[in-house]
């Protein structure tokens, strides 16, 4: 068998099982992943193939998106089973998984949203002090 090594010594054949692997693990779709990389659905089905790798910036991206570390991500180590996140508040929690299935631009708004509640919730117990 030869081994075809990709740019980074990533093994290819490895790094497109590992690639796949986690997202379906994720439960996220090829077209998902692409929208939240800002790139062609093409491009990410070529290296779930082995057609090609991607980018470092663009492996630390989908590090990211997965929660992985590159190790991970490139095969080179298997994905930690960490736990699913846990809310308190059983509607949150029932919430998470519907909120990663919205597309990019309603996850940026739902993050401006949630971002601008953090902070006048700090902000109140800031003067309330």
């Amino acid at each position: 068998m030869v081994m075809n090594w990709g740019v980074y010594g990533i093994e290819m054949e490895e790094f497109a099982k590992s690639l796949k692997k986690i997202r379906m693990a994720r439960g996220l779709n090829q077209n998902h992943i692409a929208e939240l990389l800002s790139i062609s659905p093409r491009v990410y089905n070529r290296w779930e193939r082995c057609g090609a790798v991607p980018r470092l910036d663009t492996l630390v991206k989908m590090a990211d998106i997965f929660h992985v570390t590159l190790d991970e991500l490139s095969g080179r180590k298997e994905p930690v089973n960490s736990d699913e996140l846990k809310l308190r508040n059983p509607k949150l929690h029932g919430l998470y998984r519907e909120i990663d299935k919205l597309s990019n631009e309603d996850q940026q708004a739902l993050v401006i949203l949630l971002d601008s509640l953090v902070k006048r919730s700090q902000m109140g117990k800031i003067l309330t002090r």
